[in-house]
Formats: structure tokens, sequence, C-alpha cells
């Protein structure tokens, strides 16, 4: 049951982003993802400079004079937020963990999507697929959407993303934009995304904590695996192991994100010490300018 403290909450993250969708991202998101075809609206009499293909020869036929096809632009979408709920997304040093930064994220792609009348579904992942909201429209849903993300109660603390996309794939029936917010700390799930990717338009939310890719100077530490539990005593003191760690941590992160690219996605670099609504912009900005050439 959520309490006084978890509404508010979530009110405040409604509050500010639907500030955010409003000042910023008005126009940009209904201008980058667009409907998935045409349907058929109504007939009208032929003018010169219709184009002869769209003619309906039965309407014709029957009146004796030409009538055309009026077609309009299937504009309502379906977005999917997978979401991981891992251990390592409870993980933040600066002011807030990743799950919560995901949840900010889901909150403005959602209230982007009900905005322009779009369906919005939620997916909440560890090693198996916890919670499944089917699309919907409205701004309730919306908020239910972000108090699933802030307030599921995981199962397993480990990861499979590959389990998920399965998922996605065998309930989705129609084109889908699927934005899956993740830190990829999982293995084997590139063909998986290979395959999703074919038929939907997949975005790989990149979560990362600055924490992750470099260590302070703080001595001797024992840290324990957010998935796994195993604990181990690092020296942080010696600048040879803080520079070896961030070496590899950066390698790991840049390998990430090639495998990534390779699987078919694009990515949304969000990070816990830069504003998020930043990278969304760009994206968004990127996105419309190559729908527009």
């Amino acid at each position: 049951m959520l309490t006084t403290e978890m509404l508010a909450k979530v009110r405040r993250i409604q509050i500010r982003t639907t500030k955010l969708v409003n000042d910023i991202l008005a126009g940009r998101y209904e201008s980058v993802f667009r409907g998935q075809g045409v349907e058929f609206k109504e007939v009208r009499e032929y003018v010169p400079g219709d184009d002869v293909r769209n003619i309906d020869w039965n309407v014709t036929a029957r009146t004796g004079t030409p009538y055309v096809k009026v077609l309009t632009e299937e504009r309502e979408l379906t977005i999917m937020l997978v979401v991981d709920a891992s251990g390592s997304q409870r993980f933040g040093s600066v002011s807030q963990f990743k799950l919560e930064l995901s949840a900010e994220v889901c909150a403005v792609l959602s209230f982007s999507a009900i905005q322009n009348n779009d369906r919005v579904g939620l997916i909440v992942f560890t090693d198996d697929v916890e919670l499944f909201l089917p699309p919907r429209k409205g701004r309730k849903h919306g908020l239910r959407v972000i108090r699933e993300v802030l307030y599921h109660e995981p199962k397993s603390s480990r990861t499979n993303i590959s389990k998920s996309l399965e998922f996605l794939s065998q309930i989705l029936k129609r084109r889908s934009v699927i934005f899956i917010l993740s830190d990829f700390n999982d293995t084997h799930y590139e063909k998986t995304m290979k395959v999703l990717s074919r038929r939907h338009d997949v975005i790989a939310c990149l979560i990362t904590d600055p924490r992750e890719l470099t260590l302070p100077d703080v001595g001797l530490i024992t840290i324990a695996d957010a998935e796994n539990g195993k604990e181990i005593t690092i020296d942080t003191g010696n600048p040879k192991f803080r520079e070896k760690y961030t070496l590899k941590a950066r390698a790991e992160y840049e390998r990430k994100k090639k495998l990534l690219l390779q699987s078919g996605a694009e990515i949304l670099d969000i990070r816990t010490d830069k504003p998020y609504i930043d990278e969304l912009y760009r994206f968004f900005r990127a996105r419309e300018r190559k729908t527009n050439r």
C-alpha cells in the first residue's frame, strides 16, 4: 500500500516532468514519433491534381462521378517502457538511485505520449518479467507507471534482459516504440535485441552513475555486488588501482554502447550526475532532423 510520502513523491515527479514536457519537449515528441501508416478517412469528389491512384472505383462507378479516397496518417502509437529493477539499479552516488532516475525519464516519456493520445505500456524486469502493464492512454495510467517503477518490490536482484525482450516480441502485434531503461549489466541479449529491432523502434537508455566509471580516494573499502552479493575489499588510496579501475570501467562502458548499436538500437546516454532532459532534448532534435530529411 502506498503511503502519503510515496504518493507525494509521485506527485512531485508528475509536476516536475509535466513542466519539462510542456516547456522543453513540446512538439518534439510528435514530430519524432509518427504513426505507422495511413488509414481511410472518407471519400470526396475528384478535383484536378488529385492522385489518380486514390480514385475509389466502386463509388465512382456507382455515382457516375469520379471520387477519391481521403487518407490520413495513422497517428496512434504504442510506447513500451521496459525498466530494469535488478539490484544494480538501486545504486546512486549523486542525488538519486539509477532506478529513481529511470522513473523520471519514464514520466517524461509517458506524459509526452499521453499528451499526443498515444498508448503507454510498462514492463518491469529482473531475471524475469515481474510486472506487465498493458498499453493504455490517460494521465491516471501515466501516474501508475511512475508508481510501479518507483515502488515495485523486485523478487530477484539479478538481470536477464533477453527474457524481457522475448516477452515483448510475443505480446507486441504491431510496430511499437520501445524504450529500455537499464545499465545493461548483462550478457547474451544481442541476438534477441536484433530480432526485436527489425520489427520495432528500439531505444536503449543506458543509465550510468559516475562512481561506476571512476573511484574517489577514500582508502580501504569493502564493496558488494548488488546482484550476487559477493564482497571484495579494495584500496582506493592506491592511484594505480584507481587508474586501472577507470580504464577497465570506461572500456566496458564503450563496449556496451558498441554492442547496443550493433544490436540495432539507438542510444540515450543517461547519467545520474547530468540533467537527463538535456540528453532527451538532443535525442529528439537529432531524430527530428533525421526524420525530416
